[in-house]
């Protein structure tokens, strides 16, 4: 990208500058996102291959969602106080690190403990990573512009989630064909050439830090902010209650699918889920008056309601005994439709219903929210799977899908959103 000359307006200068850091801090983004979504197949079919049980399994990642918590909750008046450029780099840093201790040691050392402690490593690095990234998509956003800001907020998501999928495939490839140590070896060497490439290409710092900013702001006094955020914790639980642990060992298992295979299935399924995300403002927008409209707190609530059709299907198909590979196959790729659009609306009303001054700290609650109903949801699949298969999965995952739909009554209508602003403009 060309540099402007030293008499162009500083306005021009700093656009341009944050559109070149965002396109950095994005393909790094991108690149532990993909590690991210390998790690997750590499642990689950590995401990599986040596006789783990799926609760067992899905402790592994216990310390994984419980640190996706904290990181978003800390991680969040970290960014506000000190810059993303900390964060992110910090991010990179850590997921190297946690690739390091699963792939350096011999398999003796791969005690549960220890791996959770990796884990723990490597949900903190996920969650610092994506945190920069999202919140820097307000950046390049010009003001008063909430059509340009969800369409670079679908595109950014969908583009994530493809490359996650991709990772799913990445990982079951590789543990077939290299083996777990070399595979997360490979990994590492992967998240290295991102930091590095960050490191020397970044210009100046991303967004604006602030040093007024306190941690007691992190919790939202925004009614519609903690609305959404419970909201997004139904959601996030409705999924991974069946998807994280359940679906994988029932595909291995039942339906005796290899581990590329599985990992293959999932990957196609996580690309599709992103690029669905990524076209969900033509999909669903509202037309109103001849104008095409952003979504509102009556979006996130049908979409919600349509969702918990897809797993009652499923849990009343296979009690009927159906054929388990098309009711599963089937009824996964409509979950996804539909949850990739629910989960896209929820992060554009993040932004509109954040109050302009408190926006750091808005954004870090809600996405802990997120890593809450991630983290109960990938405990209660181990639990639920193991005592009754993957049909207590699902009926748990409609509960929780109910759950956000009657939050999302409440939410909003028609709020007009605030102004998208840096970062680290979240004042006293």
């Amino acid at each position: 990208m060309a540099l402007t000359h030293p008499g162009a307006p500083t306005a021009t200068r700093t656009a341009q500058g944050d559109l070149h850091n965002y396109i950095i801090v994005t393909a790094a983004y991108w690149a532990d996102t993909l590690t991210d979504g390998a790690i997750r197949m590499l642990v689950l079919f590995y401990f599986f291959g040596l006789g783990y049980s799926p609760v067992k399994i899905a402790s592994l990642f216990i310390f994984y969602e419980v640190f996706g918590v904290v990181t978003n909750l800390f991680g969040s008046y970290l960014a506000a106080r000190l810059g993303l450029r900390v964060t992110l780099f910090a991010g990179l840093a850590t997921q190297i690190v946690a690739l390091a201790m699963l792939g350096l040691v011999g398999p003796a050392f791969l005690t549960v403990p220890y791996v959770m402690a990796a884990q723990a490593l490597s949900g903190i690095a996920k969650d610092l990573t994506k945190m920069s990234s999202k919140s820097a998509v307000k950046l390049i956003v010009p003001e008063n512009a909430p059509s340009a800001l969800y369409k670079w907020v679908a595109i950014l998501t969908g583009s994530k989630n493809a490359l996650k999928g991709a990772g799913f495939f990445l990982g079951g490839l590789l543990l077939t064909l290299v083996g777990f140590r070399a595979a997360l070896l490979l990994l590492a060497l992967l998240v290295t050439a991102a930091l590095v490439m960050a490191a020397a290409h970044m210009r100046g710092d991303l967004g604006t830090a602030n040093k007024k900013a306190r941690f007691r702001h992190v919790f939202s006094e925004n009614r519609a902010v903690n609305l959404l955020a419970a909201a997004r914790l139904f959601l996030f639980g409705s999924r991974d209650v069946w998807f994280v642990v359940g679906l994988p060992v029932y595909l291995y298992t039942v339906l005796h699918w290899n581990f590329w295979v599985v990992g293959g299935f999932l990957a196609l399924w996580t690309i599709g889920y992103g690029i669905v995300q990524a076209a969900a403002p033509t999909i669903i927008s509202r037309r109103s008056a001849g104008e095409r409209r952003t979504p509102d707190g009556r979006s996130a609530t049908w979409l919600a309601f349509a969702l918990a059709a897809c797993p009652t299907l499923i849990a009343v198909a296979l009690l009927n005994h159906l054929d388990p590979t098309r009711v599963v196959v089937g009824g996964l790729i409509t979950f996804g439709i539909i949850f990739a659009m629910n989960s896209t609306v929820h992060s554009y009303l993040i932004l509109a219903y954040t109050d302009s001054d408190k926006v750091a700290m808005n954004v870090g609650f809600y996405y802990m929210a997120n890593a809450g109903g991630r983290l109960t949801g990938t405990v209660l699949s181990g639990v639920l799977y193991q005592s009754f298969g993957l049909i207590g999965c699902l009926w748990a995952a409609v509960a929780f899908v109910l759950a956000a739909g009657a939050l999302s009554l409440s939410l909003p209508r028609d709020l007009a959103p605030t102004r998208p602003i840096a970062f680290g403009d979240g004042a006293e």
